[in-house]
């Protein structure tokens, strides 16, 4: 689960179509290379259309993923924690690791619901957890997070 990087506040400038910030560029890029040292890649991205989401995705995936497919889906812009369950529930079984780029607050939450949200370190623009289960993605409730990462966190 990725929220997307840090993005400007322009005024005037539709939600949707709200650019990285030279910050969030770099953090995008920075995902994509912790990813790539956890020895992680996308079999499939689920992502949001808003410019921010494909841009973070974009810049992550550069060198860890460039070839890995990737769905643009309009449910995931302003989707609760429990819809994006729902799509991620529709993943087909052969993927074995997907990466989501979403929105707050539903990628939190979502995160949150599948890990039991203990010792909540809060998601900021730019983070990431991995979370593992051994359940097909139809029946995934719950994981274990192995790993929270934050743009703050990396240094």
């Amino acid at each position: 689960m990725l929220r997307h990087a840090k993005a400007a506040h322009t005024p005037g400038l539709a939600d949707r179509e709200r650019p990285l910030t030279g910050r969030g560029e770099g953090d995008a890029k920075r995902v994509g290379e912790t990813l790539q040292a956890l020895g992680l890649s996308p079999d499939l991205v689920l992502c949001s259309p808003s410019l921010r989401t494909r841009r973070t995705a974009e810049l992550a995936l550069a060198q860890l993923a460039p070839d890995a497919p990737v769905d643009f889906d309009h449910g995931i812009y302003q989707a609760y924690a429990d819809e994006l369950l729902e799509l991620v529930r529709r993943t087909d079984p052969g993927v074995r690791t997907l990466l989501l780029v979403g929105h707050n607050p539903g990628v939190h939450e979502l995160v949150l619901d599948l890990t039991g949200g203990e010792g909540d370190p809060g998601f900021p623009p730019g983070a990431f957890a991995v979370i593992e289960s051994a359940v097909p993605w139809e029946e995934l409730e719950a994981g274990r997070a192995v790993t929270l990462w934050t743009p703050k966190s990396a240094g």
